[in-house]
């Protein structure tokens, strides 16, 4: 079957399972489910209802969608993402965002767990990803161009919206929260990267460091929807500090930062409506 089919077939099956159309799509990383427990009026699909929708295997990630609304504003919640290091291709990995974006959301909010490059961003800071770098080998716009998603060179000048960075800036403020400004950079993982990656990684400009986000703006871009990323700084990346790396330090630290992470989302979309 094809791609395109495919998306057809899950946008059609999504489409009989909920009332109302979502104008803003969040995906949530690593231990931050918890914010689709403020969501009203919820309806759950899991993600094995939906057709060819791939699987979430990462810890952390519970692998469903909440259709509702927060603050106003008709959302849906990806709790739980899939990654390019479970083996699946790019085409697989941005499928959820083309399904959402076909859907009709306007708006992608995408948050991760990161590692810390820049050391004057602390373990638990928030960011504001105003820029990225794709260093995962790879790109989900690789093939066939569907003229009909968006065009076959897309400018990522401007990939996370200015104007959005501004509003959560002004939303943080607000809420008496600290946000940084960041540049992420991905690796495909799943192994950490090394601390010489990570000097390089310094060396090219990035802040930040993790293994998702970037395949799925890209393909947010690629069909014009607008994109806002926020990142929670988990652990001080390799070689930064001492520590060996571990994914319970993702976890636990993302559970610490959950509370000001949600009041930051919700005073976002305050902002937006």
């Amino acid at each position: 079957m094809l791609y395109s089919e495919k998306l057809t077939e899950a946008v059609k099956s999504l489409s009989e399972k909920i009332s109302a159309i979502p104008d803003v799509a969040i995906v949530l990383g690593s231990g931050l489910g918890s914010i689709a427990d403020s969501v009203g009026s919820p309806k759950v699909v899991r993600y094995e209802e939906i057709p060819f929708w791939p699987r979430s295997t990462a810890p952390g990630h519970a692998g469903k969608l909440v259709f509702g609304e927060l603050e106003g504003t008709k959302v849906v919640l990806m709790q739980g993402r899939v990654h390019y290091y479970e083996g699946y291709t790019m085409e697989e990995v941005v499928f959820p965002v083309r399904v959402l974006g076909l859907l009709g959301v306007k708006t992608l909010v995408v948050t991760n767990a990161s590692g810390g490059i820049n050391e004057s961003i602390p373990a638990g800071g928030i960011v504001a990803i105003e820029d990225h770098i794709n260093f995962m080998g790879t790109n989900p716009l690789i093939g066939e161009n569907d003229d009909k998603s968006g065009p076959r060179f897309p400018d990522m000048t401007e990939a996370y919206d200015r104007e959005y960075i501004g509003r959560l800036e002004k939303a943080a403020k607000k809420e008496n929260i600290d946000l940084y400004r960041g540049i992420y950079i991905a690796f495909s993982g799943p192994s950490f990267e090394t601390p010489a990656e990570i000097r390089m990684a310094k060396t090219m400009g990035a802040d930040l460091v993790g293994m998702s986000t970037v395949p799925e703006v890209i393909a947010a871009n690629h069909m014009g929807i607008r994109v806002c990323g926020i990142s929670c700084v988990a652990n001080a990346a390799a070689g930064i500090s001492k520590n060996k790396l571990t994914h319970q330090e993702v976890l636990d630290t993302m559970k610490g930062s959950s509370e000001s992470l949600c009041r930051l989302i919700f005073a976002f979309l305050r902002e937006l409506r």
